[in-house]
């Protein structure tokens, strides 16, 4: 019988490197990028040390996948980790079309949800398909969150198939060695919370709500629960989809919530008083709590890649982040690096 203690003891998987890549830009989010640009930019990562890599079924409909595991096929499988998503099933559509996309290009894919149990065995073949590869090592439950408004008013029903059939079906496949551990990629917290309180995932994926503009919420609701059970976060958009990067967007919806803009303006004016680069702070930032095992910023081109790489490693003074406290821009108790 599963019980708080024995979830407590369970050693669960988690990236053997925090710095990571993400694969949105790979999907052609917000602008379309060409197939070599986008190789040249996950081998630049390789190159660089990164060995954690994230992609979507989601990300530009297939498009995401078959570029990242164009150059993936070619390394070792045990010399990095993997992850990507269940949720969507792929279906062939000539020139599909989407309002509001975020997705640039050609599409040549419609899809559906289903988070039923055998939904999530036929997206991972098939993402192995678009991938080259062999195996997977995390697969995440993808956008099953109250704020994907294209579900509609249906995530109280897509939640529960998940529960009777993905999550008990993810578990199943950890427990046959299919893949090494699951959980939920979501950019809001309370799926995360819920679905802590129904099943036995390993590591979440937590985009949008831990970074130097908005962490709180990670901060205080999510780190202590996950700490209890021995289970990671994967910080998803550090960067805010670039905003803290110098890009003139924040996140996905094409909006700008109140404030954003100044607290960015504040931030800008103590790195610029610490002759620190804010793409550095914000990406060793995401990476510092122990409770985090990775954090994938994205990247589409090979500069970005290299950059991103080493902003982890890259000095940033003591004094930054007293400052950016004293301030009050971040909180108070928020781990910060002490290198």
């Amino acid at each position: 019988m599963t019980t708080t203690e024995n979830l407590t003891q369970k050693k669960r998987f988690r990236p053997a490197d925090k710095a990571g890549f993400g694969g949105v830009a790979l999907g052609n989010g917000f602008q379309h990028n060409a197939d070599l640009e986008c190789l040249q930019a996950v081998e630049a990562a390789w190159n660089a040390g990164i060995r954690l890599f994230d992609t979507s079924p989601w990300y530009g409909l297939g498009i995401s996948e078959r570029r990242m595991g164009l150059f993936l096929k070619d390394q070792s499988r045990d010399s990095f980790t993997l992850s990507t998503k269940v949720g969507r099933l792929m279906l062939p559509h000539e020139d599909f079309k989407m309002e509001q996309s975020l997705w640039k290009g050609k599409l040549n894919f419609a899809y559906k949800y289903d988070y039923s149990a055998a939904g999530v065995r036929r997206s991972i073949e098939e993402s192995l398909q678009r991938l080259g590869l062999s195996s997977i090592d995390v697969v995440y439950i993808h956008d099953l969150s109250p704020d994907n408004g294209d579900m509609k008013d249906s995530y109280a029903y897509y939640f529960e198939q998940a529960v009777n059939g993905a999550m008990p079906e993810l578990t199943r496949m950890r427990e046959e060695g299919i893949i090494k551990g699951w959980g939920l990629g979501v950019n809001t917290v309370e799926p995360i919370l819920q679905t802590l309180e129904v099943a036995d995932p390993d590591i979440f994926l937590s985009a949008c709500q831990y970074s130097l503009i908005k962490h709180d919420e990670d901060l205080n609701r999510v780190f202590p629960k996950v700490a209890e059970r021995g289970i990671s976060i994967v910080v998803g958009a550090p960067l805010c989809a670039g905003f803290l990067s110098g890009k003139d967007r924040y996140l996905y919806d094409g909006t700008f919530p109140a404030g954003v803009k100044e607290k960015l303006n504040a931030l800008q004016r103590v790195a610029k008083n610490h002759a620190v680069e804010l793409r550095t702070a914000a990406l060793q930032f995401a990476a510092t709590p122990d409770e985090v095992s990775g954090v994938i910023p994205g990247a589409h081109t090979a500069d970005q890649a290299v950059q991103n790489a080493h902003a982890f490693n890259a000095k940033v003074p003591s004094d930054f982040w007293k400052e950016l406290k004293h301030e009050k821009l971040i909180e108070e108790h928020a781990p910060v690096p002490n290198k």
